[in-house]
């Protein structure tokens, strides 16, 4: 009976550690609430703070705002560019909008507001590719972008390889607890 709760107790432990490091985040858009709102500077665009954060496949962001007076559309590069708003791939105006990031690459928003988008009131965000180190078949490389893609998507800091060590230890950790129960019984 003891071997059976050790066994337990080290599978219980194994997962924990195996995916809690991998949980999904939702992030607050801007980083507070109201920040979907016409910028009063460059300066403090959301592409600003965009370009500070870090999203992986997975993420949620999150957009807090008064849905009577604003919306928030999910658009293509080009609507984006443009500030057209006539064809938004998605449109939310709930004021308390969540939106799944479940592909790598740039996704697209701008305000719902007529004359929003034009004085800033947009949002760029890049997915950053998740690292399959382990996979027994790579992918195929993605197409170098163009000048004009280059342009208009915010600069991705570099990935660290700390959730790829995490993951690796928890993984160690959860087979050396896994053995040392079996040498228990």
């Amino acid at each position: 009976m003891a071997a059976s709760s050790r066994t337990v107790s080290a599978s219980l432990l194994f997962m924990f550690f195996l995916f809690g490091f991998s949980a999904a985040k939702e992030l607050l858009v801007g980083g507070n609430v109201n920040a979907w709102k016409i910028p009063s500077s460059e300066a403090d665009s959301l592409n600003n703070w965009a370009e500070k954060s870090r999203f992986n496949v997975g993420d949620h962001l999150v957009w807090k705002y008064d849905g009577g007076k604003d919306s928030v559309l999910q658009v293509n590069r080009q609507d984006y560019a443009n500030c057209n708003s006539s064809n938004p791939i998605e449109k939310y105006s709930d004021g308390n909008t969540k939106v799944k990031l479940d592909r790598p690459g740039p996704f697209y928003f701008i305000s719902g507001a007529k004359g929003h988008c034009e004085k800033g009131q947009k949002l760029v965000v890049v997915v950053i590719t998740p690292r399959r180190r382990y996979s027994a078949v790579s992918p195929a490389p993605s197409p170098a972008p163009s000048s004009a893609e280059l342009e208009e998507s915010p600069a991705v800091a570099p990935t660290s390889s700390a959730p790829v060590l995490q993951t690796g230890f928890a993984t160690a950790l959860g087979l050396l607890a896994t053995i040392s129960v079996a040498f228990l019984m």
